[in-house]
């Protein structure tokens, strides 16, 4: 049966949404805003998108494909009434909208806890979950809690998005034995279409059922699913396809640099660097762009966030990354920058940062 914990008040029963609580905060407000919306009935609701398919914007998502987004998950992971879900995602977005449907249309129970670095902090045995979605934040934070890493091993269903995992990430969720799957989706298609369990090597997504995929001219994805109201949504994001319904996912189309003919895809790059700007930046967040050049078109440049402005160390960096990558994959300069830019729903900004140079 549906219900939702939030700390010491229980919903269950539409009334149960329209008694008062006192000190309640926004995203609880969010949370039971929404649930009253949809146990009233309510057949459209507005969300603002991530930019995934082009600029950002507000757009109607119909209840209907928000039910059929919970139910192709819950067939994925063959979820009955006694799954107890968390939800530690702000509801305002997708993400956390979908944890709260999820639990109405699988009939089960779910806690509510405060969107917050590390969301396992107080979870005890009494209120553990069986599934979980995440962004890769909340992962690095939790791996170095011990206490709530062993509750992390011990929930059935992880599911972590937002954003693509670092390579190191990935290898101490795999080297723990953490089963989690990575998920590719977007607001436009209700949150995720496909999924790839976290493990060595290229991540390999697996759509969920009765999704369609395919490819433009650029090699860019499109989706066509009932989570996506049947309609064809063209995105901008590279793949490869492995199969009518796997694909290995490569970059942002508007991200490939084109540098005197060679396409660079940044965020391929950034997987194979990570390793070696860490040795010389650790726990620094990077990024590499494609800046105008008279003659390449455009050079490959490196973006580092830190404080110091130690140029030498940028300069034993570059010599190092020859050694280690192709020659096209050197940036040509690399820019140490104090803070980047992040959009409203948690992302880098690139073309924002680079903006403000």
């Amino acid at each position: 049966m549906f219900q939702l914990r939030i700390g010491q008040n229980i919903f269950q029963n539409p009334e149960d949404f329209f008694r008062e609580i006192k000190v309640i905060s926004d995203f609880e407000q969010t949370t039971i805003s929404f649930c009253k919306a949809w146990l009233a009935g309510n057949e459209t609701f507005g969300q603002q998108s991530s930019g995934s398919t082009g600029n950002p914007k507000t757009i109607k998502i119909h209840r209907d494909q928000m039910i059929a987004s919970a139910k192709a998950t819950g067939d994925y992971f063959k979820v009955d009434e006694s799954i107890k879900l968390l939800c530690c995602l702000n509801p305002a977005y997708i993400a956390g909208k979908m944890m709260l449907v999820r639990a109405m249309v699988w009939n089960c129970e779910i806690d509510l806890v405060e969107p917050s670095a590390d969301p396992l902090l107080e979870i005890t045995e009494y209120n553990l979950p069986d599934f979980a979605a995440m962004v890769p934040l909340q992962i690095q934070t939790i791996l170095g809690n011990p206490a709530s890493l062993e509750n992390l091993r011990k929930i059935k269903h992880i599911i972590i998005g937002g954003a693509p995992l670092s390579e190191k990430l990935k290898s101490r969720l795999v080297s723990d034995g953490i089963k989690a799957f990575q998920t590719y989706g977007m607001t436009e298609t209700v949150s995720h279409i496909a999924l790839a369990r976290i493990e060595s090597g290229n991540l390999v997504y697996q759509t969920l059922k009765n999704v369609e995929i395919g490819q433009d001219n650029r090699g860019a994805l499109w989706v066509k699913s009932p989570m996506s109201g049947l309609e064809k949504i063209q995105t901008n994001d590279l793949v490869e396809l492995k199969s009518d319904n796997s694909f290995c996912w490569l970059g942002r189309v508007d991200f490939v640099i084109n540098s005197g003919g060679v396409k660079i895809h940044p965020e391929l790059l950034e997987t194979k660097a990570e390793s070696t700007i860490a040795c010389f930046f650790p726990n620094s967040a990077f990024f590499f762009f494609g800046l105008i050049d008279d003659n390449l078109g455009e050079k490959l440049a490196l973006f580092i966030q830190t404080d110091e402005n130690i140029s030498e160390r940028a300069e034993l960096l570059q010599r190092e990354l020859k050694l280690r990558l192709d020659r096209f994959e050197v940036p040509k300069e690399i820019h140490l920058i104090p803070k980047f830019e992040i959009t409203s729903s948690g992302k880098l900004d690139r073309k924002k940062t680079i903006s403000l140079l």
